[in-house]
């Protein structure tokens, strides 16, 4: 009975769950009906090593209208506002200390917006490099049709081998999470970013209450995007023309990544823990065990062809990363890694470790 549960999960997932498993849609360079000024703001603690060429990529924007790129080194202890360097367009401010209750990069940001002027705001990481042609991309698609807030998944670094089985799969869960096509669909609740690119009327995030409405969130992107959205249209697409350059060499550093903040997601939750966990036991579990263990009766049969429409769903995800399409046939193992992971990022936060990021913890902002 639980492989034809499987199996009729993943008939939802395939046909009826926001075709999520498409890894689209992607914003192709074009240039914007108008050119509003743009304040681009990066926060940025201990980013040394991807700052120059971050900084350099965004000073250089072929953009008509006017720009300015403001620097907020959040209390940097390697130098990083010195490897920012020097340009016209680039201000840095040197961060104040983070009052309680707010998460370090959102308290970066609210002092980055504090010292903007521009209708327009674009919230962008210290490890992300930016095609020259990206930020009137990211405005025509808040201009056209319109939007209050524009995001994209940028292109992740896949080069180690640990990257390669990893990486593209976080992007395939997170399109499974927070399917894009639902997201940037109006009439319905779903409601997801990616917090690498936020572009952001300065209006819609007055509307909202300012980036204090949310200054204890953990996973910030996807929280903005919940509260815009309420009054608003939002867009959530992948980017061919921003790249992430922090790499994850090994697994353990992606598996640190998935365990600082998964069981935030949760909301801290033991009993969503559990569900998640068994719910990810039935999708990626089921149907492997039942080919293996199952003989060649109808057992068998629905397992292959309920693995076969994952493997199908993965493809697409794949093809993006430029990845072997055989990779699909470990999702399987994939998956065991990414649960043992959240289960880890519940046991961290039981100990009291909690999420942590640049020699910071953070405990349940609830409390």
């Amino acid at each position: 009975m639980i492989v034809f549960l499987a199996f009729l999960i993943w008939l939802y997932l395939f046909f009826l769950h926001g075709r999520f498993w498409e890894s689209a849609p992607e914003l192709q360079p074009t240039e914007p009906l108008t050119h509003p000024d743009v304040d681009i703001i990066v926060p940025a603690r201990d980013e040394a090593e991807t700052i120059g060429p971050v900084i350099a990529s965004l000073v250089s924007q072929d953009y008509g209208g006017k720009f300015r790129v403001i620097l907020v080194d959040d209390n940097s202890t390697d130098g990083t506002a010195e490897k920012a360097g020097a340009h016209e367009r680039l201000t840095i401010l040197s961060g104040q200390p983070k009052p309680e209750g707010w998460s370090g990069k959102l308290w970066a940001l609210s002092q980055g917006v504090a010292a903007s002027t521009a209708p327009v705001l674009l919230f962008t990481d210290a490890d992300i490099t930016h095609n020259p042609r990206h930020l009137a991309t990211l405005v025509a698609r808040l201009q056209t049709p319109r939007a209050d807030m524009v995001s994209e998944m940028v292109r992740l670094n896949c080069a180690s081998l640990a990257e390669r089985f990893l990486i593209p799969a976080f992007v395939y869960f997170f399109q499974m999470l927070y399917p894009f096509a639902k997201v940037n669909d109006p009439a319905a609740r779903t409601a997801g970013a990616a917090g690498g690119t936020v572009l952001i009327r300065r209006e819609a995030l007055a509307r909202i209450g300012g980036l204090e409405k949310i200054k204890g969130a953990l996973i910030d992107d996807c929280t903005l995007a919940r509260e815009v959205k309420r009054g608003g249209p939002i867009y959530l697409g992948h980017s061919g023309l921003a790249t992430s350059i922090r790499p994850y060499p090994q697994a353990r550093d992606i598996w640190n990544m998935i365990a600082r903040t998964a069981f935030t997601q949760l909301n801290y939750s033991a009993a969503l823990l559990l569900g998640t966990i068994l719910g990810m036991a039935v999708v990626w579990l089921a149907a492997p065990l039942a080919i293996l263990f199952s003989g060649f009766g109808w057992r068998f049969f629905l397992g292959l062809a309920t693995f076969g429409l994952a493997c199908l769903s993965y493809l697409p995800t794949l093809q993006r990363y430029k990845q072997p399409y055989y990779f699909a046939l470990a999702l399987p193992g994939i998956a065991l890694f990414y649960m043992a992971a959240t289960i880890a990022s519940a046991v961290n936060h039981w100990r009291g470790t909690g999420a942590q990021w640049k020699s910071r913890a953070y405990g349940d902002q609830r409390q």
